[in-house]
Parts: C-alpha cells; sequence; structure tokens
C-alpha cells in the first residue's frame, strides 16, 4: 500500500509554541515502510478475538482473589458496559481516520502532538507488556503440562526463560511473514480457542462437577458476606483483573492500513467481537470456578488447565487441556500484531526512532516486532529473578497502560466532536459524548484503584519510570524531527487532508 498525501514537507517547518518541527525525508521514506491490505471484517474480528482470548484462560481469576466470585461478577459486568461504550466511540474515531496510529493518531487529532505521544506510549506499554503477561501464562501452562506428562518442570529447575525465549521467537517469525499469514493464523487459531471454551463448558455440565456453593466458599471478613467476602470496595480491586477478559479488543483500528473497507470493517468488527467475548467471558466466570472453587482458583496461573483437571481423570486432563494452551498462545499472535502496529506508527511519524517502521519484501514492521520482543523478554526476567513474581507485576503495568490509554482516547472523543464537527464519519456512536464521557470515567476509576492498591505499587513505579525516560527523549529529539504521516498531516491539516491508497 502506498500513502498519497496532498500536502509536501519542508525542512524544519515549525508547527506551533510546543516547538514541534516537520523534517524532510527521502524520496522513498514511504516506500520502505508500506503496509499491504488483506484482511476482510472475519479476518479482523479474528485478530481482535485472538488478541483477547488468553484472558478467558490466565489472568482473570486474581480478581477473585482481590473481591471473592461476588465481586469478581461486578466487576466483570461493569467493565463490560465501559468497553461496549468505549468501542463505540473508537469505531466512530476509527472510521472518521483509518490510520495504522489507533489511539496516537486520535490523541494527535485533538490534543496536538504532545497528547499523540502520551497516549501513543500508554498503547505501547499496554501492548508489549501485554505480550509479555500472556508469555508468562503460557510458560506456566506448558510447564504444567510437560510435567503431567514427562514428570519433568523447567520451571524448577530454574530454566522458565526458556519457555520465554521460544515463544517469543516463535511469534516474532510467525507475524514477520506477513499481515495475509498473521489474519489467517489468527483465524484458525481464534475458532480453536473459542471452541476449547465451549468444549470445557459443555464437559463441566455433562461430568456433573459443577458446585455453584463453591463459588462462594472464600470465607468473608468480619461484617461482610460469602457473595462479597472483602465488602464492596473490594470490587475497585478486582475490576483490573476484570479487564483481562477483554483488554486488548481496542486494538482493532491499528489494522486499519491493512484491512479493506476500514471505515465500515473496523466498527462491525468490534461489535462482533465483543459480542463473542461477552459470551465466553460467561461461561469462563461461572463455570470455572464452580468445578474448582473460587478460594483454590483465586491463586492459580493456569485457572483453566484446573478446571480440565477437575473434569477429566488422570493425564487425559493434561492431553487435552494442552489444547487450553492455543488460547494463551493465539494472544501472543494477536498482541503481537497490535505492538508491531503501534511501534510501526509511531516510527513512522518520528516519535519514536525511525527504524522502528521500516517493513521490507513481507510488508511488516520487523524491527518493531523484535524489539518489542527484546523489552518484553527482558521485564520478564528482570522481575522474575529480581524476587516478584513476573505474571502478576507485568500484568498490572499492562492494565495500567490501557486504562491510561482509554481516558485519553474518550478524552480525545469528546475533543474532537466539538473541534471537528464536521469530518466525515462514516460510523457513528450510538452512546455519543455520554457514553465516552461514562467509559472514560470508569477507565479513571480503574487507574486510581491500581494507583492506591500496594499489590500494584512496583507496577507504579515503573510507568512512572517509562513515563520520564520516554518524555526525555521526546522532549529532546522526538518533536524536532516529526515526519509528515498520514496522521500528523490529517491533523495538521484539522482533518482537512486526504488520502489515497494504492
Amino acid at each position: 500500500m502506498v500513502i498519497m498525501s496532498t500536502a509536501t514537507t519542508d525542512e524544519h517547518r515549525s508547527t506551533g509554541p510546543a516547538g514541534i518541527t516537520y523534517i524532510t525525508t527521502s524520496d522513498d521514506y514511504f516506500e520502505k515502510r508500506q503496509l499491504k491490505r488483506t484482511a476482510g471484517v472475519f479476518g479482523l474480528w479474528a485478530i481482535g478475538i485472538s488478541a483477547v482470548i488468553s484472558g478467558d484462560f490466565s489472568g482473570w481469576n486474581g480478581g477473585i482473589a482481590q473481591a471473592g466470585w461476588g465481586g469478581m461478577l461486578i466487576a466483570a459486568l461493569v467493565v463490560y458496559a465501559m468497553y461496549v461504550m468505549m468501542l463505540n466511540s473508537i469505531s466512530e474515531m476509527a472510521s472518521a481516520m483509518p490510520h495504522t496510529g489507533g489511539a496516537y493518531s486520535f490523541a494527535r487529532a485533538a490534543m496536538g502532538p504532545w497528547g499523540g505521544f502520551f497516549t501513543g506510549l500508554a498503547e505501547t506499554i499496554e501492548y508489549v507488556m501485554t505480550a509479555a503477561t500472556i508469555v508468562y501464562f503460557s510458560s506456566a501452562y506448558a510447564d504444567a503440562i510437560l510435567s503431567d506428562l514427562t514428570g519433568y518442570s523447567l520451571t524448577q529447575h530454574g530454566l522458565q526463560w526458556v519457555w520465554w525465549l521460544i515463544l517469543y521467537i516463535v511469534f516474532v517469525v510467525v507475524n514477520w511473514l506477513g499481515a495475509e499469514t498473521s489474519f489467517h493464523f489468527a483465524q484458525i487459531i481464534s475458532v480453536v480457542a473459542l471452541a476449547i471454551v465451549a468444549v470445557f463448558g459443555i464437559g463441566a455440565i455433562v461430568s456433573g462437577a459443577i458446585d455453584f456453593s463453591s463459588l462462594l466458599n472464600i470465607k468473608p471478613e468480619q461484617g461482610d458476606n460469602a457473595f462479597l467476602p472483602f465488602g464492596a470496595g473490594a470490587i475497585f480491586y478486582a475490576m483490573p483483573f476484570a479487564m483481562w477478559l477483554f483488554l486488548g479488543i481496542e486494538q482493532l483500528p491499528l489494522a486499519a492500513e491493512e484491512v479493506r473497507d476500514p471505515e465500515r470493517n473496523i466498527p462491525k468488527a468490534s461489535r462482533w467481537c465483543i459480542f463473542t467475548l461477552g459470551l465466553s467471558a460467561l461461561v469462563i466466570v461461572f463455570l470455572n470456578p464452580a468445578v474448582v472453587g473460587s478460594k483454590a482458583l483465586a491463586g492459580s496461573d493456569e485457572p483453566l488447565l484446573d478446571g480440565y483437571r477437575a473434569i477429566l481423570p488422570g493425564n487425559l486432563a493434561a492431553v487435552l487441556s494442552a489444547f487450553a494452551l492455543i488460547g494463551l498462545l493465539a494472544s501472543i499472535q494477536g498482541i503481537m500484531f497490535a505492538y508491531g502496529r503501534n511501534l510501526y506508527s509511531l516510527s513512522r511519524a518520528g516519535y519514536y526512532p525511525a527504524f522502528l517502521s521500516l517493513t521490507g519484501k513481507k510488508k511488516t514492521p520487523y524491527w518493531g516486532l523484535i524489539v518489542g520482543a527484546v523489552i518484553g523478554f527482558a521485564a520478564l526476567f528482570i522481575i522474575a529473578y529480581g524476587g516478584s513474581g513476573a505474571g502478576s507485576v507485568v500484568l498490572n503495568i499492562a492494565v495500567w497502560g490501557a486504562v491510561l490509554a482509554y481516558l485519553l482516547q474518550m478524552v480525545s472523543f469528546v475533543l474532537l466532536r466539538r473541534r471537528m464537527p464536521d469530518i466525515k464519519r462514516p460510523f457513528i456512536s450510538k452512546y455519543g459524548v455520554a457514553g465516552a464521557v461514562v467509559s472514560g470515567l470508569l477507565a479513571l476509576v480503574i487507574f486510581v484503584a491500581v494507583l492506591f492498591n500496594p499489590d500494584y505499587r512496583l507496577a507504579v513505579y515503573a510507568m512512572v519510570a517509562i513515563y520520564l525516560v520516554a518524555t526525555a527523549f521526546f522532549a529532546l529529539y522526538g518533536r524536532k524531527h516529526l515526519v509528515l504521516s498520514p496522521e500528523e498531516e490529517f491533523a495538521a491539516s484539522g482533518g482537512v487532508a486526504q488520502y489515497k491508497t494504492e
């Protein structure tokens, strides 16, 4: 795909009081940074499902530890409502700005280069750390299956990092092979992963292992009850874990330059994704703890595997639960696609080093994929072998990055409705400004919950450190070397600039 712009670039052309400067690029700059349109609505739906489905397999159950099953259920319902309203807002913005930049693109148009940078960085943190979290939980699943079948465990020998390395290498290669391969792989693995959730649900019912009383088997604290054993306030601490059932679905706009008719297909795929994920979440939240027990499930690294163990005998559980690993592997692929395109768009525009947006013969941002994998692997290694649990810390960093990106996108939606009321919007959010405000406030609540929960303190420190370093880079270098990419030209022209694709 070649992007044709209506404007030209001039050397060191200043655009405002923030000291933002656009530079002249070489004639082949965009030729080296091409993407290819290969997917329709089904491929886009699949890439969205693949990014999220791992949340049904691991991570969400930490909400039970925070608030009990009842608190987790309430948190999941509230978070689902947040995503429904937020996706409508994002779909409207994506239909008006069908560029790969996604969240960065929306915020750049609404709040200027600094707003675009802060929002894009939050999304970078979300996706890179989400990929790392899924790699961590995938390794736990894989090691548990290996241990069940052979009695040998890499983790017990201090070699869990071997799993991480293998998973990163495999899925960087899968994403490197091209967008068409990525979408086709996502279609297959997403359908299989959803089938595994459905098979578990059917198996739980048929086996007779369901005991709904075990949903409330966590002993309540004094003055509380079995439904909310740690009080109503604990619901706020469960909300970040409830997000894990849907986190990543908002990435669909990042495929805007690789999907046909993005103005219509992104909103359509978003609606089907959230509906599908709502159904799968119901199966998991109700039936997984019903067969294992909420108390036992609360601290598990592989809750669905524990569910299979509860309904199947002996090694048969290990064999069949190997298929459960597919759900986690699906999300590694989907989230890598997301962080690759996020890094691509920000580097193409000059916010990050330009080499991250090079695409090569396969039309995929290979350096972005590699660098994101190296950062994620390093984060897991440092946290895991530095004395803290890697999975929970990296998960919390990912969630905090996500809710910050959500909040800034909803602010962008409101501002764009006011400042660019006349831009073409093929899709209009049925919840309007009110829906954006409500979902933005819910994102803010989760942001504050993470901030004040002492269990998340290390994640907060890590986020602050990342922002300080990245902001210094942008202030000293990035803002003086921006490029008039599609996202930048649209924003700089006030939505007037038009683009053609070939």
